[in-house]
């Protein structure tokens, strides 16, 4: 991700933070990590980028979006998303990082709620893109 960014001369530090998209609890302890906190960090640190770890949590247990069609992914994440203290996000640029995109219904989510909250603007950076 961090070849890509300087590969394209990305401009990486108009964001304020970087908002990893979170993993419902139990998904959590059952995986043992979170890929895109994992990702989020090296990027933080690279760029010297706040790096807001649980601000945006996942609220609602939801399917495997793997497990899904496009239209399916999209009910299903609707509402999964809360931020804890909305006030930290008005007027700022955030970058969410995803490992992976499919339909975009994660990260679309996540951009809404954020906005929602009073972010400026919000980016989203994944790993990889699947068709």
């Amino acid at each position: 991700m961090i070849d890509f960014l300087e590969t394209y001369r990305l401009d990486i530090r108009q964001f304020h933070e970087i908002v990893p998209i979170p993993l419902f609890p139990s998904r959590l302890r059952e995986r043992g990590y979170n890929q895109s906190l994992l990702l989020a960090e090296e990027i933080g640190r690279k760029y010297k980028i706040r790096l807001s770890r649980s601000t945006l949590a996942r609220v609602r247990e939801t399917e495997h979006q793997t497990l899904l069609s496009e239209k399916e992914r999209w009910t299903n994440i609707c509402g999964a998303f809360k931020i804890k203290d909305p006030a930290k996000f008005s007027g700022k640029n955030i970058l969410i990082i995803d490992d992976l995109l499919t339909t975009g219904a994660t990260a679309s989510e996540a951009a809404h709620t954020l906005k929602d909250a009073g972010a400026k603007t919000v980016g989203i950076l994944t790993l990889a893109i699947t068709e």
